[in-house]
């Protein structure tokens, strides 16, 4: 026998209220369709009949329905501020796109070698909410895309198949959430820092972004004008050289520290070491959580290290897991607020703006925060932190 949809149970005042906004005329196109799947719903349509009647796919019908059953009708009908323009996810759930992309398409039931977008899209749309990840059942190709990209990993190409997987992933990841344990334990319930029992360890998550152009136009910018309200910008330009940032984010304070340079080789990696062994008190101890780059293993910055005996300490993320160092983001955030779309006259403008961008966010620092799999962690009888499957 056919399984009867269920019902939604509405209030008569909610059922007035949504009657209301369907048949204002000023209402939203996107709050008109949820406020009808909800009504079709109390009704006892199935998601596949609303899906028909409204006009949208069954997964968002479903996306609709589970919103308000979290927290009701307005819940439902009003995503939260800055959704569509700067979406977010959650670390756990980069992490399971990022462990399909990582396997291939012939090992989940395909015929195919090697993933195409599209593809691995469908794949993850289909098969997020069964994984616990509802949100995603509904992202898009270009979301998906961006993520990959961000965790250099490129599901599209035999190379990438090809290349030697890092043995000791697990562990290496281990070893970074285990640091951000440690640090999410030195703070109270108000957030506040507390002291350390025995020497302070400052912990940085440090990388570099190389490459950045220095871009000058040919002609001024266009201002807008009373009669003429948009900006207008030639699409001529001239390359004036490349710099690279050396960063790093104090884990404990929020700031954020840079080195800008023309390269980003071992004795660049060196001076940012020698910026903060400078900075901090000689007593305590510099963590850093860093990435397998050749300046960082060099035979050159192991020198320098000997010279530094029990100073620094190296945290290294396991290969294509990028994701896992906390100053991606920050340099994902840095690129959409200050270097995209930045004209300079000249390199060293651009290095003074960078600088700038800096001073400017150091003034009200955040300390960032990590939540992918903290709650997983307990201490045993000997106050050592290990984490549950």
């Amino acid at each position: 026998m056919a399984r009867t949809a269920t019902k939604l149970e509405l209030t008569d005042t909610d059922t007035v209220h949504l009657k209301k906004l369907i048949r204002t005329r000023t209402t939203q196109v996107q709050i008109a369709q949820r406020a009808r799947i909800l009504l079709l719903k109390a009704e006892g349509l199935s998601e596949e009949d609303i899906a028909d009647k409204v006009g949208l796919n069954r997964k968002s019908v479903r996306l609709c329905l589970q919103k308000y059953k979290d927290g009701g009708v307005e819940n439902a009908l009003i995503d939260a501020p800055g959704r569509g323009r700067n979406p977010e996810i959650t670390d756990e759930e980069k992490a399971w796109i990022i462990n399909v992309a990582c396997q291939r398409p012939y090992e989940l039931g395909y015929s195919a070698e090697t993933w195409t977008y599209t593809m691995l899209t469908t794949h993850i749309n289909y098969h997020a909410e069964a994984s616990g990840y509802l949100r995603l059942s509904t992202i898009s190709r270009a979301f998906i895309q961006q993520v990959l990209e961000q965790a250099d990993i490129k599901p599209h190409k035999i190379r990438y198949y090809c290349d030697k997987r890092d043995p000791d992933f697990d562990e290496k990841m281990h070893e970074v959430l285990v640091v951000y344990k440690q640090i999410e334990m030195q703070f109270d319930e108000e957030g506040n820092l507390l002291p350390f029992e025995d020497i302070r360890i400052n912990t940085i998550s440090y990388d570099e972004k190389p490459g950045i152009q220095a871009i000058a136009n040919t002609s001024p910018d266009r201002l807008p004008t009373a009669t003429n309200g948009y900006r207008y910008r030639d699409y001529e330009y001239k390359r004036l050289g490349t710099v690279s940032l050396l960063a790093g984010i104090d884990l404990l304070t929020g700031e954020a520290i840079p080195l800008v340079r023309d390269s980003h080789k071992s004795s660049d990696f060196i001076e940012f070491l020698k910026l903060l062994d400078s900075k901090y008190p000689k007593e305590d101890r510099i963590r850093l959580i860093l990435d397998n780059h050749s300046s960082h293993i060099s035979k050159e910055t192991g020198r320098f290290l000997e010279t530094k005996p029990g100073r620094f300490e190296f945290v290294f993320t396991p290969k294509h897991g990028s994701w896992l160092n906390m100053i991606e983001g920050f340099f994902s955030k840095m690129t959409r607020q200050s270097l995209r779309g930045i004209r300079v006259s000249t390199k060293e403008e651009l290095v003074q703006r960078i600088y700038k961008y800096f001073d400017e966010i150091n003034e009200t620092p955040i300390v960032f925060r990590w939540t992918y799999k903290m709650d997983k962690f307990k201490q045993d009888d000997s106050g050592q932190l290990i984490m549950s499957s």
